[in-house]
């Protein structure tokens, strides 16, 4: 069966800009949490968030595409720029029609919505950008990243909150093996406007806490919540042989995946992420005791922290897998979270380093998983496990390993 591997990596996140930037602040444990400043949250009770700093989409874009792009869609499109590159992807290596485009959405272009909409109330009609047809729409990230990279193959999108970026990766894979040479795939979001916020606070689950040191602590004691981020990874998904054939790095291979969902308690519904997560290991044919760490989803509300540290716990045996959760330094990027975490297992696979979970101190799960604090923990690269949990009950499982070298080969051989 043919090998799925992922080649370039593009990260947009509140604590670096770029890959490099990136990981070097993840393996610092440096947060890019703080008050949110680009609309005044003074009268909601959430007020922290993290924000993307430093990104200039003249920077990175030309001058017509920004007047027809939101926020989350700038980001998506420098980061994919930056993801071809990482790949050293060499124009008319494939056909136009060979390369795709999955990505995930969770809202959509809000800020652009907002500003238009408001617009239509307090100007008219006639002041209502053209652009507001589609850079709302949850879909245009695929589109303008289509569009931009001349990639004519498949393309599509799926919603499914934070475990949506998981789903997109998926998707990639599945049209790789259905024979497209190349997939641009993860997710970016950003929703930092009234309208968006009102959206999140909407779940009930957002943190109220003004400190960002504690404000958002997933398998702790004191956890009460989450802070929200903007941001995300776009990756380059890839044919391994393929890859291999042109002289591209292997940051790892897509080994196993799936997702389940939970049915609504009030019907006898039982939460399905221990089978998301036992059927991702068994599509990758990986035992539990070779998965060498599991970054986890870190909902930062008791019941679902708890529930994830007994799926971990009855899979891998309790205290017996390094549990990390990167995206305390972030915050929850929606669709972009998981993505992000899968750019983090990957890089841990390359520096034999897990990234920490910070500012978290008592964990809740007590000896029920090995939650890796305060600072990078060494480890012998092998498979990795992600998990990605959605609001309403989304529930996804990947597993990434290291390709070997001799795999690549005896595909192209053959």
């Amino acid at each position: 069966m043919t090998t799925t591997a992922i080649t370039g990596i593009g990260v947009a996140t509140p604590n670096g800009l770029g890959t490099d930037e990136f990981w070097a602040a993840t393996l610092r444990g440096e947060s890019g949490i703080g008050t949110v400043r680009r609309f005044d949250v003074s009268g909601y009770p959430s007020r922290l968030g993290g924000e993307v700093d430093g990104f200039e989409p003249a920077d990175h874009l030309p001058g017509r595409l920004i007047p027809q792009t939101d926020r989350m869609t700038q980001l998506a499109l420098a980061a994919s720029d930056w993801a071809l590159a990482d790949a050293r992807l060499e124009p008319g290596t494939y056909d136009p029609s060979e390369m795709g485009v999955a990505t995930a959405g969770a809202f959509g272009g809000f800020e652009y919505g907002q500003r238009e909409l408001d617009k239509l109330w307090t100007e008219g009609p006639e002041h209502v950008s053209v652009y507001m047809s589609f850079a709302w729409f949850y879909a245009v990230n695929t589109g303008q990243i289509s569009i931009r990279q001349s990639m004519r193959g498949p393309a599509g999108v799926v919603v499914g909150d934070q475990a949506g970026g998981l789903d997109a990766v998926a998707q990639a894979r599945r049209n790789i093996r259905k024979g497209t040479r190349l997939v641009l795939s993860g997710g970016v979001d950003s929703s930092f406007c009234p309208y968006g916020w009102v959206s999140r606070m909407s779940a009930g689950t957002l943190s109220t806490g003004d400190d960002p040191r504690t404000a958002y602590l997933p398998f702790d004691v004191r956890a009460r919540g989450h802070v929200p981020g903007e941001g995300g990874a776009i990756l380059v998904v890839e044919d391994a042989a393929a890859a291999r054939a042109r002289g591209a790095r292997l940051y790892g291979e897509i080994a196993g995946y799936a997702a389940t969902f939970d049915a609504a308690s009030r019907h006898g519904g039982a939460p399905g992420l221990r089978r998301a997560v036992e059927t991702a290991l068994a599509d990758a044919r990986v035992a539990a005791a070779d998965v060498g760490v599991v970054f986890a989803d870190g909902s930062g509300t008791p019941d679902d922290d708890r529930v994830e540290a007994e799926t971990i716990a009855d899979v891998f045996g309790r205290g017996a897998v390094p549990v990390t959760v990167p995206k305390t330094m972030t915050g929850r990027m929606s669709s972009g979270g998981a993505p992000a975490d899968l750019a983090c297992a990957l890089l841990a696979m390359r520096d034999g380093l897990v990234p920490p979970t910070i500012n978290v101190r008592t964990v809740a799960a007590g000896p029920r998983i090995d939650l890796v604090i305060g600072e990078p923990r060494p480890w012998r690269p092998g498979p990795a496990l992600v998990i990605a949990r959605g609001r309403y009950g989304f529930n996804s499982a990947m597993v990434l390993r290291p390709v070997p070298a001799e795999t690549a080969k005896t595909e192209r051989d053959h």
